[in-house]
């Protein structure tokens, strides 16, 4: 499988850009994490002064075998119904993106239904994945050509110099998968890693760690094949979410990165080339408890934590307005040099 070039970014950028910050008419470091993202975003931007950025969030679905199992409080059939809502913008992604000026497209990439929703982009490999306790979720060709629907769905967006590429997905079950993925590319155990995602507790949620705990067992997974071990344990979404991280970066985009199931997405996509992590912009803490651990093994520092696990990049679209605000005021705010203003006397 070919994976898109990315670009490398100026290493005097960085310098640059904290000399930016400092010559501010503020004191130093007074917009405390404001400034960390602005630094971050001018590197990826190629400049000390990055333009106001669009913003795309994509949101691709797809249905898990895994639920066969009871790993979910909702039945399947919730995930055309929430891609039937996404699309008419009636969920919170869509509220979101509406109020800060974010292009929403809702992508079925391996939803168990057809779903043929006006404003769902098309891009089906299978009809949702396989119970990986009976064998691999997919096939490894299955895989790549989720991986390339990523890919090709960013292509087919505007192509501005510098931007916000949000993703996020709709997948009933996928949080189970998210564990998987943590375990045996992030080094979790099924106790660290799972939570209860939509909702399940008590008994049900110690189902579903054990379940996650035999489909390692039966699948073992080989974490020196990132994309072997998402056709092992699934799920189309997820690679598709991978190929898009590598299809934004390669444009010079800052990626943002929404929760516990796009972040185990990034964890497959870093696998497999660690200098994205570059561009990778975490939009903010899900609650779900895999979630922290996944960004401290990364280190990671989310922009928000608002106890928030809710998907569909939610939390990327929430993110979109801070990003927005630290580039302005890396562009618009006075300098000291520029504005004859008396620096700090110590």
């Amino acid at each position: 499988m070919h994976l898109p070039r990315l670009p490398h970014l100026d290493p005097t950028l960085g310098l640059r850009a904290q000399a930016h910050l400092d010559d501010l008419t503020k004191p130093l470091g007074a917009l405390g994490q404001l400034e960390r993202i602005g630094h971050r975003l001018a590197r990826i931007a190629g400049t000390t002064r990055p333009v106001d950025p669009p913003a795309f969030l994509l949101t691709f679905a797809g249905d898990h075998g895994i639920t066969r199992h009871g790993t979910s409080a909702y039945p399947a059939e919730v995930t055309p119904q929430m891609v039937a809502n996404l699309a008419a913008g009636g969920a919170a992604a869509s509220v979101l993106c509406r109020l800060h000026d974010i292009r929403h497209r809702v992508v079925d990439v391996g939803v168990a239904v057809p779903c043929p929703f006006p404003g769902v982009s098309q891009r089906k490999v299978l009809p949702g994945t396989r119970d990986p306790l009976a064998g691999p979720a997919m096939t490894r060709a299955e895989a790549e050509a989720c991986f390339q629907a990523g890919i090709d769905e960013v292509l087919e967006l505007p192509a501005p110099p510098f931007a916000l590429l949000c993703l996020g997905e709709m997948g009933i079950g996928n949080s189970a998968v998210a564990a998987l993925l943590a375990c045996a590319l992030g080094g979790l155990t099924p106790e660290e890693a799972v939570g209860p995602g939509t909702g399940v507790q008590g008994e049900a949620l110690q189902r579903k760690r054990e379940i996650v705990r035999r489909v390692l067992e039966a699948r073992q997974p080989d974490p020196a094949d990132p994309l072997g071990v998402l056709a092992e344990v699934g799920g189309a979404e997820f690679a598709a979410m991978a190929g898009a991280m590598f299809a934004g970066a390669a444009r010079g985009w800052a990626v943002v990165v929404d929760g516990y199931i796009a972040g185990a997405a990034a964890l497959v996509a870093l696998r497999l080339d660690p200098s994205l992590a570059d561009f990778l912009i975490w939009a903010h803490r899900s609650a779900e408890p895999g979630a922290a651990r996944l960004l401290a093994n990364l280190g990671a520092e989310p922009v928000l934590d608002m106890g928030m696990r809710l998907g569909e990049g939610s939390g990327a679209a929430l993110a979109v307005p801070l990003l927005r605000s630290a580039c302005a005021v890396m562009r618009e705010m006075a300098t000291f040099s520029g504005a004859g203003v008396s620096e700090a006397l110590v």
